[in-house]
């Protein structure tokens, strides 16, 4: 069990939501003396508002919280925020939230601090779990995006294939799952674009195989990107676009979390993750632009930028990934900075031909507060993917649609009956209730409760 949670039937402050369509009602059940201290506090049911109301030997008697009215545009994870506002204490819900699933989770995920090179604050707080919320399910997806948070908010001094791959060993040997690293003469040859990214760094690249589950069950791939850190190789990329690349991982951060919460749910489904993990530097030994490169399914391909690096090892994970035919494949990956521009960075932009795994994840997505925004595979923005001198270039000639044009390169790779791009962001750059500032797992929730649903 999380942390966080307490048993259900320990006795806890109570938390009342109010909003301005039940604020009169919810003080109308007060005494008195509740009522005329909210009044002198001048305290108004907006959202985040919050009142600590005291007992009379001066202990805390309750708390109000102020939400979304109903019809408004409503954050279900904002009960999250009492986590850093709370003093000490367990506390319960006492009337429901908007959603009482995922204002639990939220207080769980809220709770979150990465604490590697420095001490946490003591926050002794816990909820008591509301009746009918899964405290077991809650606690592996807590688990899950804690896991992700804690690999993407770790540098790159301390955090690069190496130590990407000792996690993916420390997950696997977790669930008992079988894990396999290809690396050297063998990733030359077996997976040559995942090697070209990565050969200019004295951190020798690899590609990460880890399988779960029975072999009759259904087929899931998951496909992470794993680049530890991105100069932008030789087409080097400013300072202010370098500053937060130790976050280019957080596909693989990603991918690892979700697998987490499917093998720890123990879900009835064959499970394979997949992450290519490298470093994108600048030495002698770099790759340059305009070198062409085979690839594992045979195309070659045109170095137009080395900084669009993440779709190339994707390109040979996901050819491996469709040699299995799984009966869904996705893959996560921070990969363009075109899907921000387009959506900003609260919403991963998401590629799919498959209709009804689009309208299944949207739903999710929406349901699980973990929103994605379908963008097209535009077919004629193909013919900006051309090279006079080889199979494919790795980016478009125009620098256009730029989102658009990377998912259509991965496409080119992909061959399974249903499969999903999500170019995420993988980061929260200014806290809000239940994510704190810093890395973040993005549409994973959304796809898991796909899974659910799918494979119970």
């Amino acid at each position: 069990m999380h942390p966080v949670f307490a048993a259900t039937s320990e006795r806890g402050i109570p938390i009342w939501f109010v909003h301005g369509g039940n604020a009169e009602t919810v003080l109308a059940g007060f005494g008195e003396r509740e009522r005329n201290f909210a009044k002198a506090a001048g305290f108004e049911p907006k959202p985040g508002r919050l009142l600590l109301i005291p007992a009379q030997d001066g202990k805390l008697a309750g708390v109000l919280f102020g939400l979304e009215r109903p019809g408004d545009a409503i954050d279900a994870f904002r009960p999250g925020a009492l986590v850093n506002l709370l003093p000490a204490g367990t506390y319960r819900f006492a009337n429901d939230p908007h959603d009482v699933r995922l204002a639990a989770l939220a207080f769980a995920t809220g709770a979150y601090q990465f604490t590697r090179y420095r001490k946490a604050e003591t926050r002794k707080i816990k909820l008591a779990l509301p009746k009918g919320v899964d405290g077991d399910e809650a606690s592996r997806i807590a688990e899950g995006v804690a896991l992700a948070r804690d690999l993407i908010n770790t540098p790159a001094n301390d955090l690069g294939p190496d130590e990407l791959e000792a996690a993916a060993r420390k997950l696997a040997d977790q669930h008992g799952a079988k894990i396999q690293v290809t690396s050297g003469d063998k990733l030359a040859k077996e997976f040559p674009l995942i090697h070209a990214v990565g050969m200019g760094s004295p951190r020798a690249p690899r590609l990460i195989d880890i399988t779960w589950g029975k072999e009759k069950d259904p087929k899931v791939t998951l496909v992470g990107k794993g680049v530890c850190f991105d100069t932008g190789g030789l087409d080097i990329k400013p300072s202010s676009g370098m500053l937060n690349m130790k976050k280019d991982m957080g596909g693989a951060a990603t991918v690892l979390g979700l697998a987490h919460m499917i093998m720890a749910g123990k879900m009835k489904l064959r499970l394979r993750v997949l992450i290519p993990a490298v470093e994108n530097s600048v030495s002698g030994k770099s790759f340059r632009p305009r070198d062409i490169f085979n690839s594992r399914k045979g195309l070659t391909v045109e170095i137009g930028n080395t900084d669009a690096e993440g779709r190339l090892i994707l390109a040979d994970a996901l050819a491996l990934a469709s040699e299995d035919k799984p009966a869904l494949l996705a893959d996560f990956a921070t990969l363009t900075g075109a899907a921000r521009v387009a959506l900003g960075t609260q919403l991963p932009a998401m590629f799919t031909d498959d209709d009804k795994l689009a309208a299944d994840i949207s739903k999710a997505g929406l349901a699980e507060n973990d929103p994605v925004w379908r963008l097209p595979l535009w077919q004629p923005y193909e013919a900006q993917l051309d090279s006079k001198a080889a199979d494919i270039n790795n980016v478009g000639s125009d620098g256009m649609a730029g989102s658009i044009t990377a998912a259509l390169f991965l496409k080119k790779f992909v061959d399974a009956p249903s499969w999903v791009h999500l170019d995420i962001f993988a980061w929260t750059p200014s806290a809000r209730p239940g994510r704190p500032e810093g890395g973040e797992l993005m549409a994973a929730r959304a796809l898991y409760a796909v899974l659910v649903e799918r494979y119970g």
